[in-house]
């Protein structure tokens, strides 16, 4: 695998790759790997003939007082994996390689940047569309991969992909969890042994909800009302919020039918998990 921090280096590997009628299969992430990201690997490697992986941590889409600072970074374990999973070419830059001090442009989604995370995160998408469509410009994916779990921004990508004509397709696939339910991230590193011990509740919670869909309920405050009297069972939950949304609109229809999203987002100390389950209703 080959290590790239610079911009000019990393266009003339794609150049390349180009050339030769190489399709390229691209995973962005922002480091501290786990099983979830690999899985996306993986994924690319049986699909591409070249697979571009990126670790930025992007400051753009943490907002004030967040955890830009001490997110997790640990490259050279990253390296060790990526290695062993065939990668081809990781590009991690510097931030002044990728934002120089003159850097001002952005790029938004309306509406859908607006909901759910986006409510309590402002500017918290802008920033990841904004990172994406550089990299997307600069690794001219064929095909690009996402998690599930975060699936509020593989919506909004995908909006921006189709908006923006950009040639990659974007591939989301399921969330990867632990043995408990708990969905793997990053931020898991943060959680108390008390705290981890009590997080998945969110999985449970959301997995009330759409059982109460599945056996026949319709009604939308029915079905959240089950999952969070769940969660107010866990004192040490801090809810953020938990909804059932229209997978197309982010909107909470008025009756459950079609594909839904069922989204939780909760504190436990100072450590903010999302989940989501999808729920199809004939």
């Amino acid at each position: 695998m080959e290590l790239i921090t610079k911009i000019n280096k990393l266009k003339a590997v794609v150049r390349k790759t180009r050339c030769a009628g190489e399709q390229i299969g691209f995973v962005p992430t922002m480091g501290a790997l786990h099983e979830g990201h690999l899985t996306l690997v993986k994924r690319a490697r049986t699909v591409a003939d070249r697979v571009v992986v990126s670790i930025f941590v992007n400051p753009l889409q943490f907002g004030q007082g967040e955890d830009f600072d001490k997110y997790p970074r640990n490259l050279s374990h990253d390296l060790e994996l990526l290695t062993r999973c065939g990668v081809d070419y990781l590009f991690a830059p510097a931030a002044e390689e990728f934002y120089p001090k003159d850097f001002e442009t952005s790029v938004a989604v309306s509406d859908l940047s607006d909901k759910l995370c986006g409510k309590f995160r402002p500017g918290h998408f802008k920033g990841v569309t904004t990172v994406v469509a550089k990299l997307f410009a600069l690794v001219e994916p064929d095909i690009a991969f996402f998690g599930q779990k975060d699936a509020q921004q593989a919506l909004i990508l995908k909006r921006m992909a189709r908006d923006l004509r950009f040639q990659a397709r974007l591939q989301v696939c399921p969330t990867v969890r632990e043995e408990d339910g708990l969905a793997m991230s990053s931020r898991n590193v943060y959680l108390s042994p008390e705290q981890r011990r009590a997080a998945p509740v969110l999985y449970r919670a959301l997995g009330r909800a759409a059982g109460k869909i599945l056996e026949g309920e319709r009604q939308t405050a029915r079905a959240r009302q089950a999952a969070l009297d769940l969660l107010a069972a866990e004192p040490s939950i801090r809810l953020e919020y938990l909804e059932i949304v229209d997978t197309a609109t982010l909107e909470p229809p008025e009756l459950l039918r079609g594909h839904l999203l069922i989204a939780v987002a909760a504190y436990l100390g100072q450590t903010r998990l999302i989940d989501n389950l999808l729920v199809c209703v004939p």
